[in-house]
């Protein structure tokens, strides 16, 4: 069954979602250096603290995933968790990396609940495990390496890495909840996003510690933080949605094919106006008398 107008027109605002994940661009256009020249600012031992930070906030985040909020469909209202992860910001931009330890696991449970208002309003019944790690899993995906834009699609590429991780920790949940989060299918499960999470994370240190950024700087960087996982996630249960009523491989096929849209027509040359102009396009359409998740 081919996919609707709206439904491939939803299609490829995800993939615009998905495919155009440069946070560091973003991070580095914020503070007005790039981001080959952040690496000089990173203090010593930071890449440890990073790898610690980065593994408490998302066990913190999977705790919070697999006991959330209910499965009552309703508006995602991202601005408020973009508002608290904007408080926290200016207390990592303060007191920079020694501040990581505390600040990345809040900011990852606030973002994680944002995440998971995004999946509530696109059909997703959240209360469930494999459910509540597709949302985790939005930490990965967010965290894409230069090496997986490959021609076929990023996204997909990565999902299919975690695709079995997610599945043994999902049906491992399901039986025995969380009373072992040292469980060996968990554990391979945290660390595969871990490793992807941690890439954005060394980005969002990079920038804070730029010299001249201070509480207020931390602020816009974590707005833009939040910003781009929002983004992520807002894709990915557009995905996921489609995938439950036209099936995986019509979405996929769909999604690959290199026919050109009319996404966002005639700001192409500004990404940000862009970005902007499609959320407003798919908010309308979301908006149509006779659209569900």
């Amino acid at each position: 069954m081919a996919l609707s107008t709206d439904d491939l027109a939803d299609l490829r605002y995800a993939r615009f979602l998905l495919e155009n994940v440069s946070l560091a661009a973003r991070l580095a256009n914020a503070v007005g250096t790039p981001i080959e020249k952040m690496f000089s600012v990173l203090p010593q031992g930071a890449a440890d603290a990073i790898r610690a930070a980065t593994s408490k906030a998302l066990r913190a985040g999977l705790r919070f995933a697999v006991s959330t909020m209910g499965d009552r469909n309703r508006s995602s209202a991202e601005w408020i968790h973009t508002s608290v992860v904007m408080v926290t910001g200016a207390a990592g931009g303060a007191f920079g990396l020694p501040a990581l330890a505390i600040e990345l696991p809040v900011s990852t449970v606030v973002m994680l609940r944002s995440i998971v208002d995004i999946a509530r309003s696109e059909g997703e019944l959240v209360r469930t495990p494999e459910a509540g790690l597709a949302c985790l899993e939005v930490f990965a995906l967010g965290g894409r390496k230069g090496g997986d834009d490959a021609a076929e699609s990023g996204y997909f590429v990565v999902r299919a890495a975690l695709a079995k991780a997610l599945a043994e920790a999902a049906e491992y949940i399901a039986e025995r909840g969380l009373a072992r989060e040292g469980a060996p299918a968990i554990v391979r499960f945290i660390t595969q996003v871990a490793v992807r999470f941690g890439v954005p994370v060394s980005e969002k240190v990079m920038a804070q510690s730029v010299p001249v950024i201070g509480a207020a700087g931390g602020v816009v960087i974590n707005l833009l933080f939040i910003d781009h996982f929002q983004d992520i996630a807002r894709g990915h249960f557009i995905v996921r949605r489609l995938e439950r009523k036209y099936g995986p491989e019509t979405v996929k096929a769909a999604y690959l094919d290199p026919s050109p849209g009319d996404l966002a027509r005639g700001s192409a040359d500004n990404p940000f106006a862009r970005r902007k102009a499609a959320r407003r396009q798919y908010q309308r359409r979301s908006r149509e008398p006779g659209r569900s998740a």
